[in-house]
């Protein structure tokens, strides 16, 4: 496995990156009560790094700030005073955001144009890293999709994350913000909410489990649609390794494989020993699914040294055994 770490870079241009050296960072988080944000919490604080998350509730680790509040939003950059900002806090379901298109549309690009603002005013020597989705690119016209593939958002929730975006894009070249735009394909892992497939997916083994069931019933959507997943402890390392080591721009970070609902699946029935009884139920499956999407994590790997280390096994074993943990009696 290539090792993750790159020569830290000797310059003092705000546009390029610090030496890792110089990097004991103080870190803003937005989103960090979410399932990435939480894991990236983990992984920031685990380097050194003084790490300040936000949430719209707030929580125990969290202070309570809502994003689509200027003024509350630039008080709060000022007050920490932030050498990383991490931008993750969005609406992010795809089925959701048929549902109910407005808020993921306004509230999605809202909460970031007032961040870029607040950073843009109050810390603009800091690396911000803005979660983007492999969503924006939409029906690959070729695979794997690199980072100059077109633009084709096919979903609200693309919709809000292909502007958002596009505006990150806009402070990096209109105010010299040094600004990283990580496009994530799927990922996945412990804590996720099976609003998400793989968390729904091992859910349903880990009540299986418990119950005693065999074989055990797993419903689905269509079995045959390929994705690219990443394990979400591999996600939130690329992260930090982008605000350690990247120049602006953009990066896609993914596994760089696809797998079908229906092997994912057969892979949960192998990691838990169990027998499987997969249903598609034809109401799970979505109007204009996109057969198949796979990256390539080409650029990411070149600034940062990184490679995805966790497989997909793991992943699904982890996720069922925190499934399996958790006190479900109020269900998902």
């Amino acid at each position: 496995m290539p090792s993750a770490a790159a020569r830290p870079l000797e310059v003092a241009d705000p546009a390029t990156p610090r030496a890792i050296d110089d990097l004991s960072s103080r870190v803003l988080i937005t989103g960090a009560s979410g399932f990435a944000g939480g894991h990236l919490a983990e992984v920031c604080a685990a380097a050194g790094d003084d790490v300040i998350g936000l949430s719209r509730r707030g929580g125990e680790a969290t202070r309570a700030v809502d994003l689509l509040d200027a003024g509350a939003t630039r008080a709060t950059v000022a007050d920490v005073g932030p050498d990383v900002v991490y931008h993750l806090a969005a609406l992010a379901s795809v089925a959701r955001s048929w549902e109910d298109p407005g808020p993921v549309l306004t509230d999605n690009v809202a909460a970031a144009l007032n961040l870029f603002e607040a950073v843009r005013l109050e810390a603009p020597r800091a690396a911000l890293v803005v979660v983007s989705s492999g969503e924006l690119y939409g029906p690959p016209e070729s695979l794997p999709v690199d980072e100059s593939a077109p633009l084709r958002p096919q979903n609200p929730y693309a919709v809000s994350k292909a502007s958002t975006d596009l505006l990150a894009g806009l402070y990096a070249d209109a105010h010299g913000l040094r600004v990283i735009r990580a496009r994530s394909f799927n990922h996945a892992g412990p804590r996720q909410t099976t609003v998400f497939a793989i968390a729904s997916f091992a859910k349903q083994v880990a009540d299986g489990l418990d119950a005693g069931d065999d074989p055990i019933r797993v419903v689905t959507g269509a079995p045959e649609t390929r994705r690219d997943f990443t394990d979400v402890r591999d996600v939130a390392r690329a992260y930090r390794l982008l605000a350690q080591h990247a120049a602006p721009g953009v990066y896609n970070v993914c596994s760089g494989r696809s797998v079908s609902a229906g092997e994912i699946v057969a892979l949960l029935g192998d990691v838990c020993g169990v027998a499987i009884d997969h249903t598609v139920d034809q109401a799970r499956v979505r109007p204009h699914e996109v057969t198949e999407v796979r990256g390539t994590h080409a650029r990411l790997t070149a600034a940062t040294g990184w490679e995805p280390a966790i497989a997909l096994e793991q992943t699904l074993a982890d996720t069922v055994a925190w499934w399996r943990g958790q006190d479900r009696g109020g269900g998902a």
